[in-house]
Order: C-alpha cells, then structure tokens, then sequence
C-alpha cells in the first residue's frame, strides 16, 4: 500500500521538477457560497469584529448556565481533549456535511503524505481532472506547477474544490482510491454514520455524515501540526505562484481564541460549520449542519462550553 502511494506520489512530483510559473489569481467560491457569503444574512451572522464580543467569561453558578436554543438541523459541542459531548441536539441524524468533508480531506492527504516521506513543500503537477472542477476554485491550470502546500491551504481556506481534488489524485493516484482511504479512515475513527462519495464536499445523496461523526473528524484532524495551522491561519499567499487565500472561515477573526476549522455550503446542505477556540488549556469544537445561524449558534455554543467548564457544573 505504502509503495503505492509513493508511485502515485512521484508521477505528480516528477511532473512538477520540469517548471513553474506564477500567475495570479482573485478568490473564487462555490456558486452556492459565494452568494451565502454576500448575503445580509451571512453578514448579520457575522458583522464585523467589533460587532461580537466573546471573550473572557465570569464565574458563575449553574442555574445560570443554560444550554443554547440553536436553529441547526443536527448539532454538538464536544472538548477537543476528550471528546466528551458538552451540548448536543440531533447528533446522530445523517446529513449533508459540503465542504467541512475537506476537513477529511486534508488529515487523509497528510497522512498519505508521511508514509511516503514527502511534505507540503513538494512540489507537484496539477492534474488534468482536477481543472474546471465544479464548484468552488482557485482556478488552478492543467500541469501548473505547485507545493502541495499551496493546494492545502486552496483547499481548506478558499474552500478551492479544484484543489481539494487535485490533492486527492496526488495523494491517491485516483479520487476513487482516496476517497477509499477517507472512508477507511471514518470507520478507524469511529464514525459509524459517515459515507464519502468525493473529496469536496460536492452533493451526493450518498455523502453524509452526522455531527458527532463530524465532530470526532475534526479533533483527531486538529491532533495534526500542520492542519492546526492551516486551519488557524487568516491569510496566506503563495511565493511560487502569488496566490492570495483568505481564510472563510470568520470564526477565526471574530471569535476570541479560535483556533479553526471549515465552512461549508450547498443548496442540499444547507450552511454547515466547524468551529473551534482553545481557552486556559481547554479547547472545544463546535458542529452545526443546515444552520441558517450557523456562526450565531457556534458562538453560542462555544460561549455555553467554556461558561459550563470554567463554573466546574
């Protein structure tokens, strides 16, 4: 298996020592985000960074602490040490997840990628299939040279499907052998609820998952160096090629001592989120699908959690 993957591997990374060349490209999101992303309800949901304020929380005692009224369809709070479910309502009902998949996605590739000892400063091949992918892009061009890094953090903060493609056919030679692994790996994991049909997030009847499944992904993907801090990032811009990513998620710049993870959006899914903030060595991870408040309730639910483990209730 392992010498699979390193063949797989070197077909992209021979292909990607013949050049390179930078060109710039604007941010792209999916039809279905994009339109999320501009609307008033996204910008209510979210405003600007002094519109929320959700910092250090008071001592207080536990008839005060009452769980959130959330609107999304399935949901959890749970620590990031543990696992323990703090808050939860329709956990285990099986729902679309978009673009929080890439969240899979991203802990699979940099596994592969330690088994065959290469790193996200290889520099590869874009794939021909991985171009004009539907969806959300960063407009990558058949045989563009660049770093596995580049197509990270496409993927994960411009939420770039071409990237997230072009990652699972580096890494899997095929993105019927990777999503094999992400499955593989769902189930290693313990998600018992959780099918992938791609590596995007794109619609599929059969590409579900559940909040808890969602929620058990994120903390083992958060155990990871190298997510943690792609996830975490704000901006990041490309010296090989100039591309600008600014990260979608805007838990990270309004919510205080966040530490990721992924939107995610389509017209079956609705608006799904992973949201995560560490606080004196505690950190909790958020998960909401089909929430029409989805930043709203994730803060609400972050600001439940650390008032419940601060209060010792």
């Amino acid at each position: 298996m392992k010498k699979k993957y390193k063949i797989v591997f070197a077909v992209c990374l021979c292909m990607g020592a013949l050049g390179w060349f930078s060109e710039f490209f604007g941010p792209s999101m999916h039809v279905d985000e994009e339109k999320v992303l501009k609307s008033k309800d996204y910008t209510r949901a979210t405003g600007n960074d002094s519109d929320l304020s959700h910092g250090e929380v008071q001592p207080t005692d536990k008839a005060r602490i009452s769980p959130p009224v959330i609107s999304a369809e399935g949901a959890i709070l749970i620590d990031g040490n543990t696992g323990e479910a703090l808050f939860e309502k329709n956990a285990d009902k099986k729902l679309y997840p978009a673009s929080t998949t890439k969240i899979m996605t991203a802990m699979v590739a940099l596994e592969i990628l330690d088994e065959i000892d290469a790193d996200l400063g290889s520099t590869v091949s874009v794939p021909d299939d991985a171009v004009n992918t539907e969806g959300s892009s960063v407009y990558l061009k058949a045989s563009e040279k660049v770093t596995m890094e580049e197509l990270f953090y496409g993927m994960m903060l411009q939420s770039g499907n071409d990237a997230a493609l072009a990652v699972a056919i580096c890494c899997g030679g095929t993105e019927e052998e990777f999503i094999k692994r992400m499955n593989m790996k769902a189930a290693e994991i313990g998600c018992s609820s959780t099918m992938f049909k791609n590596s995007s997030g794109l619609f599929d009847e059969g590409h579900f998952t559940t909040a808890r499944d969602l929620a058990k992904i994120s903390k083992t993907a958060m155990e990871k160096k190298e997510f943690r801090e792609i996830v975490g990032s704000r901006d990041w811009r490309s010296e090989k090629t100039g591309r600008n990513f600014h990260n979608k998620n805007k838990t990270i710049f309004q919510y205080d001592d966040s530490t990721g993870v992924k939107i995610g959006y389509t017209k079956a899914s609705g608006r799904t989120l992973v949201a995560s903030a560490k606080r004196d060595g505690i950190e909790l991870i958020a998960v909401v699908l089909n929430d029409s408040n989805w930043f709203e309730d994730a803060y609400a639910m972050l600001d439940y959690g650390f008032k419940k483990e601060k209060s010792g209730f």
